[in-house]
């Protein structure tokens, strides 16, 4: 059976083998769960494909896909079978043991990337974090920086944990968790001035800054794609310094902007990158690459209890290997252009709420001009009554993050809910 025929009997009810839909409780939930998410009131059971279905037997097309996660989408077979095989052979010893899995998808990422060595974690927040401390071992160590800066960019995001939180440049995601971490500071994005700037500011008399830290393309800071020439001249700057760049490709990474690497739109290699998201396709992992000559762990000085465990390892190599078996980049860029062609036409149809449409590949946002009273909130509660799941990037600009494996009827079908949007929010 092949997937596409999978994802036809699956939308077709009593035929599919799944059960009925589990009634759900918001309440009960809301009692035992944290409250650290604004969840929207919807409650998914199930998927196939980029189709997803709630406990009340509603159908979406999924245009969020775990935040740019399901890299396959949902129940891709390659992922069953690599759930299923390795969970009957081995799921989960320890690093103090060489671990197969681990060793193959490590090859695999660096016979396809610009790295050299890679460490396994569990989030695109961890990686980043060993990111950080390899950046910081670096700085003190071969730099001989007592106490190193790393320059990160304003509206970036790199993660929840405290040292991340910190060098995310929004003080919204840092309200209340001081004191944070020092030894970051931020520049404007696309901004090459500014960097060039608190460089010769900071760096007066005595190095300081010991790493550059930014994304490719920034995803909560509104879908914003990285410029060419801003950051060939990062690289250049870090060359002549001697300090380390460092991308985060949580996000971009893994195939979403159509290239493997976000990297390899920019014409430029980092000294270091991170992953995760899309990595697994769904299944927790996240990766730290680096170039051997700033690979300076030592044995004790990081870790992970689950990090590159056989299981994650094992489907995550599935994942890899079907993105060039299905040939699946070529897909995004074709589909990427068709979602941005569309979107692009939808704005000039409705000026007075649409600004701007950009990204790359299959990662993309719609900015609502900022005199409208529309929220990105409003656009996407709105587009799930069209049956539209989207997400938002900021309070202005609307994510289109589908997965890689999307068809051009599920791009058309997305443009007309989108639409359908914002021809009832005009009326």
């Amino acid at each position: 059976m092949t997937f596409q025929s999978l994802v036809k009997q699956a939308i077709i009810p009593g035929e599919s083998g799944f059960t009925r839909p589990t009634p759900f409780d918001e309440e009960s939930f809301n009692q035992v769960v944290m409250s650290t998410y604004g969840r929207f009131p919807l409650a998914l059971e199930r998927g196939v494909g980029c189709q997803v279905w709630d406990t009340q037997g509603n159908s979406y097309l999924d245009f969020v896909a775990g935040i740019a996660t399901c890299t396959l989408g949902h129940a891709h077979p390659a992922m069953i079978e690599a759930v299923t095989r390795q969970i009957q052979k081995l799921h989960h010893v320890s690093n103090l043991y060489y671990i197969p899995e681990q060793g193959e998808l490590a090859k695999w990422i660096v016979d396809n990337s610009c790295a050299d060595r890679v460490f396994f974690c569990n989030s695109g927040a961890e990686a980043n974090e060993a990111a950080i401390k390899l950046a910081r071992k670096y700085a003190h160590t071969v730099l001989d920086i007592a106490n190193p800066i790393i320059l990160t960019a304003n509206a970036s995001f790199h993660g929840r944990t405290l040292a991340t939180v910190t060098a995310t440049g929004q003080p919204k995601y840092q309200k209340n968790f001081d004191p944070l971490v020092p030894g970051f500071h931020y520049v404007d994005y696309n901004d090459i001035r500014a960097v060039e700037a608190i460089l010769s500011e900071l760096d007066e008399g005595n190095y300081r800054v010991g790493a550059i830290l930014i994304e490719p393309l920034q995803g909560e800071g509104g879908m914003r794609p990285g410029e060419v020439a801003y950051f060939q001249r990062l690289r250049q700057i870090c060359d002549e310094i001697g300090i380390l760049l460092i991308f985060d490709e949580v996000q971009v990474g893994m195939g979403r902007s159509g290239k493997l690497w976000g990297y390899e739109y920019l014409g430029v290699e980092p000294d270091i990158f991170t992953s995760a998201k899309g990595l697994g396709g769904g299944v927790p992992i996240g990766a730290m690459m680096s170039k051997k000559f700033c690979d300076i762990f030592q044995p004790g000085e990081h870790a992970s209890t689950f990090g590159g465990n056989p299981f994650v390892c094992g489907v995550a190599l599935s994942v890899c290997q079907t993105l060039e078996k299905e040939n699946i980049l070529q897909n995004v860029q074709e589909q990427g252009a068709h979602l941005r062609e569309g979107l692009k036409a939808i704005a000039l149809k409705y000026p007075q709420y649409i600004s701007e449409v950009r990204g790359w590949g299959l990662i993309n946002g719609m900015e609502i001009k900022a005199e409208s009273s529309l929220t990105a909130a409003d656009f996407v509660k709105a587009a799930m009554d069209e049956g539209l799941l989207l997400v938002p990037a900021g309070p202005k600009v609307i994510r289109f993050v589908p997965p890689l494996i999307v068809t051009e009827a599920e791009i058309s079908q997305a443009l007309h809910a989108v639409e359908g949007v914002l021809a009832k929010a005009r009326a």
